[in-house]
């Protein structure tokens, strides 16, 4: 397998690790007020605030950027494009991907638009690499 397949791998984790993170906190809070509840998923989802709601956003944008990536890498592969350089490309990807839920978690929306709009180009350069 491929490094660049193992990206795609951990591309489709990172939006369930990310919503995992503002699970495991609700857990942890005491008297059971905001905890996680399997039962009802989407409405604690619909009580977040703060860094746990920006936590939920990331995991649905998170979900939102996998088919361009898969796409373009599966794309590339397929036109028997530079192995060396898909993967580099998808390494990169995974990177900016951590730094968008870095910048999400963190609240710095322009920052995270550009780090989003790079991700964009990243896939983009994966699909038409030759």
């Amino acid at each position: 397998m491929t490094i660049a397949n193992w990206c795609i791998l951990i591309a489709c984790a990172l939006p369930v690790a990310t919503v995992g993170l503002a699970k495991l906190h609700s857990a942890s809070l005491a008297g059971g007020q905001g905890r996680y509840s399997n039962r009802q998923p989407r409405e604690w989802a619909a009580s977040l605030t703060g860094w746990q709601l920006r936590a939920n956003a990331a995991q649905s944008n998170g979900f939102e950027a996998l088919p361009l990536f898969i796409g373009a890498v599966l794309m590339a592969q397929q036109a028997n494009a530079d192995q060396g350089r898909i993967d580099m490309l998808a390494m990169a990807f995974i990177a900016i991907r951590l730094a968008y839920i870095a910048c999400y978690l963190a609240n710095l929306a322009t920052l995270r638009t550009v780090v989003w709009g790079s991700g964009v180009v990243v896939c983009l350069a994966i699909a038409f690499t030759r």
